[in-house]
């Protein structure tokens, strides 16, 4: 059985791995071909091995991405307008992302928070979905778990890892053309926002 409400895909590109201090770069999702992609500028600048993997660079005020400038709208207005994106779905919404437990679901929470904008969140939002255990529970012969090697071994595809969009959507596609985990399955992983208090 489906799960009934709605499950929204989304993806975080940061200046780093630390997760209590990052800047938030890029924050997309994707739900039934309905994209949310918004760049933001950071305030701190990117570690360098955070650029090698997103590509993104700060130059005099300007985010680049790939050396190409690209426009940014400020973080509050970008967190508001996800919200409000969030909430044109059927609830209950989920939010899943890969590694979510670990960094994503921290990293959005933390700056939900700073904004005062949580309780606004938490009125749309039911849960975050980490699907990298999900998938180390559906899949446990496979050797790697990472979202590049998931989408070649079973969408025998490369795509542009470590582009929010990309990933956002492809891990949709993951969940619910190849994988469709169960009710019990989903809510194994799920950490549901009262419990994030």
């Amino acid at each position: 059985m489906a799960w009934q409400g709605t499950i929204v895909f989304f993806d975080l590109e940061t200046t780093g791995l630390g997760v209590t201090s990052c800047h938030i770069a890029q924050l997309a999702a994707s739900c039934e071909n309905t994209i949310f992609n918004d760049y933001i500028l950071p305030r701190i600048p990117f570690d360098h091995g955070a650029t090698e993997v997103n590509g993104l660079t700060v130059s005099y005020g300007q985010l680049f991405l790939h050396g190409e400038p690209v426009r940014t709208v400020p973080l509050y207005s970008s967190l508001q307008s996800f919200i409000e994106y969030l909430g044109s779905f059927p609830g209950p919404v989920l939010l899943a992302a890969h590694n979510s437990r670990r960094y994503d679901e921290i990293v959005l929470k933390r700056v939900l928070e700073m904004c005062s904008l949580f309780e606004q969140f938490k009125k749309v939002v039911s849960g975050f979905v980490d699907t990298l255990p999900l998938s180390k529970k559906l899949y446990p012969q496979l050797k790697w778990f990472n979202q590049p090697y998931l989408v070649r071994y079973f969408l025998g595809e490369r795509y542009n890892a470590h582009n929010a969009v990309e990933d956002a959507k492809l891990l949709e596609e993951l969940f619910s053309n190849c994988w469709n985990p169960d009710n019990d399955d989903i809510s194994e992983f799920t950490d549901w926002i009262y419990a994030l208090k």
